[in-house]
C-alpha cells in the first residue's frame, strides 16, 4: 500500500511535521491505572515495532474487527467489548493513564476480546493491519483543533479517508463523532468527497447517535450544557 501521509515540504526543501493522530499530554498515574500496565500490558498490549499482524491468529478466532483511534479513558471501549463479546476491538491510544485505566477494566471484567497499541494510530494503521481487514474504524471525539490557523492538524484530512478505506473490509464502517460543529462540517466535507465511500445517512449529512456507540460522562456534561454530538458513518463501497 502506498503511504498516503507522506511528509510535505516547503518550498526551501525543509520537511513539514506529518500530521499524527494524538496530542501528547501529561498525567498521573493511578493505582488501578499502573497495575493495567504492570499486568494487563503482557497480556494484552501489542507493539508497533511488531510490524504486520495476523489478528485471527492473535484472537483465536475469526470475528468482526474493531479499531478504535485514540479511546481517552477506555470507558466506552470497555463498554463496548463487554456489550458484544462476540466482536474482537483493537484500541490505539499514547496517554498512558488512559491505556493503564483500559487495560485494569479488561482484567477486572475478565475480557479476552480488547488488544491495545500505545503509539500512534496511523502508523499502527499502515504498519501492522492489512488491507480489507477490519469491520469498523472508530474515531470519537478526536481534538478538533478549533483554531483557524490549526484546520491542517486535523487527523481527518483526504490521506487519512483513503488510508482507512484501504484497512476496511468492502462494506466495512468508518464511525466518527464530534461535538465541535465545525469539525463535523469539515468531516463531511472531506468524507463526502473522499472516492469509494457511501454516506449512511439518509439525508447525505449526519447519522443519528447509533445505539452501539456509549454515550460518554464528557458527552452528558455537554448535552447539559447545550452543546450537539454529530455522528457520521461512511461504508467502503470498493
Amino acid at each position: 500500500m502506498t503511504d498516503t501521509q507522506q511528509p510535505e515540504t516547503t518550498e526551501d526543501g525543509r520537511r513539514l511535521r506529518t500530521i499524527k493522530s494524538f496530542v501528547m499530554r501529561a498525567g498521573r498515574m493511578t493505582e488501578g491505572q499502573q497495575r493495567g500496565l504492570d499486568k494487563g500490558w503482557p497480556l494484552f498490549g501489542l507493539e508497533l515495532e511488531d510490524g504486520l499482524r495476523d489478528f485471527d491468529e492473535l484472537f483465536g478466532r475469526r470475528a468482526p474487527r474493531t479499531f478504535e483511534i485514540g479511546f481517552g479513558m477506555g470507558h466506552s471501549t470497555l463498554e463496548m467489548a463487554a456489550a458484544a463479546p462476540e466482536q474482537d476491538f483493537i484500541g490505539v491510544e499514547v496517554h498512558k493513564p488512559g491505556v493503564g485505566a483500559l487495560l485494569n477494566g479488561v482484567m477486572a471484567q475478565n475480557l479476552s476480546n480488547v488488544r491495545v497499541y500505545s503509539c500512534d494510530a496511523l502508523e499502527v494503521l499502515r504498519q501492522c493491519v492489512a488491507d480489507a481487514s477490519l469491520d469498523r474504524v472508530l474515531l470519537f471525539f478526536p481534538d478538533p483543533w478549533h483554531k483557524a490557523r490549526h484546520h491542517k492538524r486535523r487527523i481527518v484530512q483526504p490521506a487519512f479517508a483513503e488510508l482507512v478505506r484501504s484497512k476496511l473490509k468492502i462494506g466495512g464502517v468508518l464511525h466518527m463523532a464530534t461535538d465541535w460543529e465545525n469539525y463535523a462540517e469539515h468531516m463531511l466535507e472531506v468524507m463526502n468527497a473522499a472516492p469509494g465511500y457511501r454516506n449512511l445517512a439518509t439525508d447525505g449529512s449526519y447519522v443519528p447517535r447509533p445505539e452501539e456507540r456509549p454515550v460518554t460522562k464528557f458527552e452528558r456534561r455537554g448535552e447539559r450544557l447545550g452543546h450537539g454530538v454529530w455522528d457520521l458513518k461512511f461504508q467502503r463501497q470498493e
